[in-house]
């Protein structure tokens, strides 16, 4: 499917690809109906009423990250040749043109990899550019870190304030997470400063539920926000605080049909280490760090620097893959919720979340014979069958993965916390 993104003054013609208004307002059709995408709107006006001045090409690479959600949202997988993957031409205005269609091949790939839908980007001249604020506000905040109401990002934030340092929250606003961030944010440090912004990507029919391509917008924001900090502009480099467990963030296959963008890979270190290259060729001080990479979800809640504060508040957070499907609760049986119970199990803390399927040992399709509960099940017999290795395969087999060591031990833990798990339950 074609794409073609830029601001609403753009000249769009209308030859067959999908139009996406950025920044602006989609327009109306004559029966009332939105004849384009958009993205971005709310997202522009927010930061600059906060008078916050961002780097020339931080607003570029929030194009096109507006421009990547609003495909995500628009393509049906349904419709591509395998049920899956997709095939997705994407032209993006920004300004400045020729850096960006220097970058294209490496954008491409690590979107490929990220959602293992094949990309083709062009940028074109004419990208929105704001003006700078007339008394720009140049927070003295000495980071940024993602702050997305969840247990990870929580503990990231505690620990980040607990040793000293002075974050700026960023959030991707998510309808039943807004209350935490900003209640987590508040909470934390004596109070973080905090930016919530929302990519408002609205294609003109229904969304696509898969929504494997969505990280960049959290990047994109983070990256925006940290290049407003007064030690950005006085030449520093920023660092951009993506706090994720090691384990998730692998997110290894647990099963031969658990494959690609099946799993997602949001905190990957191939994906982040890809993006970090470009953002390094794009003269764009900032650098993005994951304290967790080596640690499991267990470790993190254990290792925690504030235990009293981190008691008090992370039965709010939410990790379930499916918590608007019920209703904003967790269901306690998807991939993210088993990880969440076998962390809270490592910890030794009670869990007084309210799971919609708590006893996972349950032999029916809602409990212990659910698509996850099985797969975690037959990844930890078939590891303790075959040796760890032989699971794990070419999980790992990436070239931008960094030192494989200690990431090959982290997976191992996080397997075991969720044997743990399993084993507590009586899962069979």
């Amino acid at each position: 499917m074609r794409l073609v993104c830029a601001p609403e003054d753009f000249p769009f013609q209308e030859n067959g690809a999908l139009n996406v208004v950025l920044y602006g307002r989609p327009g109306l059709v004559e029966d009332g109906r939105s004849a384009r995408a958009s993205a971005g709107q709310a997202a522009r006006t927010d930061f600059l009423r906060a008078r916050l001045e961002a780097a020339p090409r931080a607003w570029d690479l929030l194009s096109l990250a507006l421009a990547i959600v609003a495909a995500d949202l628009a393509v049906w997988r349904s419709q591509s040749a395998d049920g899956w993957t997709r095939e997705i031409e994407l032209t993006v205005a920004v300004a400045d043109a020729a850096f960006w269609n220097s970058q294209a091949t490496a954008l491409e790939t690590a979107l490929k990899f990220l959602s293992t839908d094949r990309w083709r980007l062009t940028f074109i001249d004419g990208g929105m550019q704001p003006a700078p604020p007339r008394d720009p506000i140049r927070p003295d905040q000495d980071g940024v870190v993602l702050l997305s109401g969840g247990l990870d990002s929580l503990i990231g934030a505690i620990d980040l304030a607990s040793s000293g340092l002075n974050p700026l929250a960023v959030s991707n606003i998510v309808r039943g997470d807004g209350d935490n961030q900003a209640g987590f944010a508040a909470a934390i440090g004596g109070g973080l400063s905090h930016v919530a912004l929302n990519h408002n990507a609205t294609p003109p029919w229904t969304k696509e539920a898969s929504q494997r391509a969505r990280s960049l917008i959290f990047i994109a924001f983070g990256v925006l926000a940290g290049t407003s900090l007064a030690a950005y502009h006085d030449g520093g480099e920023v660092p951009f605080y993506v706090c994720e467990n090691g384990f998730i963030a692998i997110n290894p296959p647990l099963t031969g049909s658990r494959l690609g963008s099946l799993s997602t890979r949001t905190a990957h270190p191939e994906f982040l280490n890809r993006i970090q290259d470009v953002l390094d060729a794009a003269g764009l001080r900032i650098r993005i760090k994951n304290p967790y990479e080596h640690s499991t979800k267990g470790e993190m809640l254990k290792g925690c620097a504030d235990q009293t504060l981190l008691k008090a508040l992370a039965v709010q957070s939410v990790s379930c893959g499916r918590y608007r499907v019920f209703n904003y609760k967790h269901c306690g049986r998807c991939m993210p919720c088993q990880i969440r119970r076998a962390a809270f199990h490592a910890w030794g803390e009670p869990d007084t979340t309210f799971y919609k399927f708590a006893p996972l040992g349950r032999n029916d399709g809602d409990h212990s014979n659910f698509d996850d509960v099985r797969s975690v099940a037959m990844a930890i017999a078939e590891a303790r069958s075959d040796g760890f290795d032989a699971w794990l395969g070419s999980a790992l087999a990436y070239p931008r993965m960094g030192d494989l060591a200690p990431i090959r031990a982290l997976v191992e833990r996080g397997l075991e916390e969720l044997a743990t798990l399993h084993k507590h339950y009586g899962v069979k």
